[in-house]
């Protein structure tokens, strides 16, 4: 069956075995210092286990640690990325590559202070209005259903306390990458007829403006380096044609060599970027359509408070990819930075 995919047994096996003896490794490690160590998977990862641990080690990728950070809502509790596979993983949020094969030595620093806390600045999600259900569910578990939604448009549903007004209600994850609202896009659903997505948005307590896009990204400094960076970002080619507009436009005879072109290119791009300890949010609007009834006067900000107030038919809201709420029509999400909900990580020089 993987080989009809185009997926390969063999490949998927030594992938599995270099995890299982990177995370043995770091189980050896701690062990032999005489630190109690508990071991869960995925699955057996709760709130439980992590009021018990005094540290946590996400062993694995960036999702590992996004995941393993999702459940910490305490700020000075510590949670340390490693990187179980080197090679087929980038490992931005976990230590330098280098400490998965000599984890002991990464101790041995930590043990002497030759690291810094990097202290993530993480946001946090208000929900209120009506219609809202601030359960959430778990995309790592399954896909995200038609059927979560269908209720929503149940033209005789019976009355639910769900459906009446409710004031804001504090979600219980914090987003460490970046939250994403837009419809589900599920064209084979009946009342999805239109997949742009439809919503009112308020920056920094300012007047709200109707917006139709394929939705919104909001991103810390942390994932400013992902998927915002990856929307955002523009290509060389684009910058050489405006270029070239300027000098036409503007008689202007600036010198169109690969070098300027480069240049410009890397240090627009490089604005995107800015610290994970920054206690602010980029927000950025995909793709928005731009007519006499709805505007986006600013389709990318640097903000510290944004609400939405939702339009949609079959949206949701995504927290750091893993972790989706139900976002329709009469929803309002108010997302903001709390110095509070900071993540305490660990900052090792190669």
């Amino acid at each position: 069956m993987l080989a009809l995919k185009g997926s390969s047994y063999s490949g998927l096996l030594e992938r599995h075995h270099i995890h299982t003896k990177n995370v043995e490794h770091i189980l050896d490690s701690l062990r032999n210092e005489g630190i109690e160590v508990r071991l869960v998977k995925r699955r057996e990862y709760d709130e439980e286990t992590v009021r018990w641990a005094d540290a946590v080690i996400a062993a694995g990728g960036d999702g590992t640690m996004l995941l393993a950070a999702s459940k910490v809502l305490d700020r000075l509790k510590p949670v340390i990325g490693v990187n179980t596979d080197p090679e087929r993983s980038e490992g931005h949020l976990c230590l330098p590559v280098r400490y998965t094969h000599s984890f002991p030595e990464a101790l041995q620093k930590f043990y002497r202070g030759e690291f810094r806390w990097l202290w993530r600045q993480r946001i946090r999600l208000y929900l209120e209005g009506t219609g809202i259900n601030p359960v959430p569910v778990d995309l790592h578990e399954q896909q995200l259903s038609l059927n979560q939604h269908s209720r929503a448009f149940n033209i005789e549903r019976v009355h639910d306390e769900r459906f009446e007004a409710s004031g804001p209600q504090l979600l219980p994850v914090r987003a460490l990458n970046e939250v994403f609202i837009g419809e589900s896009l599920s064209s084979s659903f009946i009342f999805s007829i239109h997949r742009a997505s439809y919503y009112e948005i308020s920056v920094d307590d300012g007047p709200w403006e109707k917006q139709k896009s394929s939705g919104l990204n909001l991103c810390t400094g942390t994932g400013s380096k992902a998927w915002s960076f990856n929307i955002n970002r523009v290509a060389p080619q684009a910058v050489e044609d405006v270029l070239n507009i300027a000098n036409r436009q503007g008689n202007l005879s600036l010198p169109l060599n690969r070098e300027l072109v480069e240049k410009v290119t890397n240090e627009y791009n490089e604005s995107l970027l800015y610290s994970p300890e920054e206690p602010k949010i980029l927000f950025s609007i995909r793709e928005p359509i731009a007519n006499r009834i709805f505007s986006s006067s600013r389709q990318r900000c640097f903000t510290s408070k944004v609400c939405v107030r939702s339009r949609c038919w079959d949206a949701c809201m995504v927290v750091d990819g893993g972790t989706s709420f139900e976002f329709n029509d009469g929803a309002i999400a108010s997302m903001l930075i709390e110095k509070e909900d900071e993540l305490r990580t660990v900052l090792l020089e190669q």
